[in-house]
Formats: C-alpha cells, sequence, structure tokens
C-alpha cells in the first residue's frame, strides 16, 4: 500500500517460493499454491512472480535476473511497477539465501526504474544471519524493510520500517491497524534490542552458523540423501533428495519425528517440504548447542540410510 501510494503505480513483483504472509494483498504474493492460497480467493490483481535465484536447483543469478527480465516484457512493464518484494533469504520457501550479487542487481533495476524495493525480513532480520537485517551483506539498502517474529521475542508485534519520504506517502488516517503499538510488545522489543547490543548477538550468529555449517557438512558426508547445506548466518538449512525407498520430503519427516521422540524440535520448509530448517535461539549456551547437534545427528542416523 505504501509503495502503491508512494509511486502511482499498482504492479508489484514477488518471487517464487516466497511467502510474506496471509492477508489477502499479502496471500497473493506467495509463489507458492498450497497450502497458503488453497480454496481461497479471488485474489488481488497487479501482482507478478519472477523466479528466485535458487542455485542448486540450475536458478543462477543470471537466469533468475532474465527471468526478471522476462516480466518486465511479458506481463508489466517497469513503468507500471510500484515494488518489488524479496526475502533475501527465503524462509518457508526452503532457506535458500539470494546470491548477494542478484541482491545488488536488483537494487540497481529498483533504482533505476523508480521502484520501491521491499526487504521482507520477517523470518531473517534481527540478528539472525549476522547482521542485522539478512539484506545487509549484500551491501545495499533497500527502501522498506518487513520486521516481525523474534524482533519482541515471542510477543505479538510487527513492523514496517522504510525512508521518510515513503513512509510519509499514504494521507493521515491511511495505515493502520487495532493492533499497532502495543505498549508490552513495545517494551519487549525494546528490551530485545538492549540484549542483541550488549550480549553481541550479532556475532554469537556468526559463531552459531559456523557451528552448524561444520555439523551438517559432516552429517552431508555420511548421509548421501542430503544433498545440500545452506544458509545465512545462524539461519541454517539441509535438504534432502529422494532415495529409490524414500522421498526427500518423507525423509524429512522421519527425522522431525525421530528429532520429535529425543526432545529436539524441528520445522521443514521448502516448495516440497524436504528441508529441514534450524533456527536455534541466539542465545544457546554452547552446550545446549552441542546437545541439540548430537540429537539431530542420532536422528538422521535414525531415519536415513548411511554410506
Amino acid at each position: 500500500k505504501i509503495a502503491r501510494m508512494h509511486t502511482g503505480r499498482a504492479g508489484v513483483i514477488a518471487f517464487q517460493h516466497g511467502f510474506h504472509g496471509r492477508t489477502m494483498l499479502a496471500l497473493t504474493m506467495p509463489g507458492k499454491s498450497a497450502p497458503y492460497k488453497q480454496n481461497f480467493g479471488p485474489f488481488c490483481s497487479d501482482v507478478y512472480h519472477a523466479p528466485y535465484p535458487y542455485e542448486h536447483h540450475g536458478w543462477t543469478t543470471a537466469r533468475a535476473l532474465q527471468g526478471l527480465a522476462e516480466v518486465f516484457e511479458s506481463e508489466v512493464a517497469p513503468n507500471r511497477v510500484a515494488a518489488i518484494i524479496i526475502e533475501p533469504v527465503l524462509g518457508e520457501g526452503g532457506f535458500v539465501p539470494a546470491p548477494l550479487e542478484f541482491l545488488k542487481e536488483l537494487r540497481r533495476i529498483t533504482s533505476e526504474h523508480g521502484i520501491v524495493l521491499i526487504a521482507d525480513e520477517i523470518q531473517s532480520g534481527i540478528a539472525r544471519t549476522g547482521t542485522m537485517f539478512a539484506i545487509e551483506h549484500a551491501g545495499i539498502e533497500p527502501d522498506i524493510i518487513t520486521i516481525a517474529k523474534s524482533i519482541a521475542d515471542g510477543m505479538p508485534l510487527a513492523g514496517v520500517i522504510g525512508k521518510a519520504e515513503i513512509m510519509d506517502g499514504p494521507t493521515t488516517g491511511g495505515l493502520g491497524g487495532t493492533f499497532g503499538g502495543n505498549p508490552l510488545s513495545c517494551a519487549a522489543a525494546l528490551a530485545v534490542l538492549d540484549i542483541i547490543e550488549e550480549e553481541r548477538l550479532l556475532d554469537r550468529a556468526v559463531a552459531i552458523g559456523t557451528t552448524l555449517q561444520r555439523a551438517l557438512l559432516e552429517l552431508r558426508a555420511g548421509h548421501p540423501q542430503i544433498v545440500d547445506v545452506r544458509g545465512r548466518g545462524a539461519m541454517i538449512g539441509f535438504e534432502l533428495g529422494d532415495a529409490p525407498q524414500l522421498t526427500g520430503a518423507a525423509a524429512a519427516a522421519k527425522i522431525i519425528d525421530e528429532a520429535r521422540a529425543r526432545g529436539l524440535l524441528l520445522l521443514s520448509a521448502g516448495a516440497k517440504r524436504n528441508v529441514i530448517r534450524i533456527l536455534v535461539p541466539l542465545v544457546i549456551s554452547d552446550a545446549d548447542l552441542d546437545i541439540a547437534l548430537e540429537r539431530l545427528a542420532q536422528s538422521c542416523d535414525a531415519a536415513l540410510a548411511r554410506t
């Protein structure tokens, strides 16, 4: 809404495999049908989808940029696009970090055409990847950032941050919500920001990510069904491929069940639900992290064939 008011344009481009929420306009943007869009609709007009750079599946930066160019050519001209919205690291879509060169080029394209660049940092933001926002890794500045989830440590709070000349576009009273500015949630968010600084959680996220990457690569070496380990900072996932007796999705489900039996909670992600996502608390101790990784290894050993 803010981008449309600021630009006077209607078009919005999102990316395949992205997820941006469940209200009607937000529900138009996810690049995945089931379960989010299933039996809902009709959806909002003027929302288009471009390919997300997903190099493990052949969508290189160059190919994804060509896909965006084809959206401009065949579906909506750049001068009709109000905003391009992207998750710098796909969340529900499988913990896929966008290549930094892709993000830089996206910034160049949006600036050239007067398009508002929106970074959806609801899952990747607030110190999770080792910077306050994941898009900072690319060294670029978006026009708008969306935040929620960990900003208030479980208390319900979401926010939209943006450049003043863009955020001031809507008329007074044009934006609002019943639960906006809840004082308890805002106090929780202020405390979270203090703790991030005091406990140096940006550095901690990097250290956690290094430990996770090392442990998951060791698991991959012993389990051929683990076909990819990826992420940024402490936002890490591993993808399971199909095996003759067990699909990737079934393997992920088995690992989750085995882990739950051992007191370790995991979630799946990805278009095929064949990715295990790992989002450990940034305040976790080294001892607890070691226990969690040991239980994860035990769960993979129980669920998957070994080499």
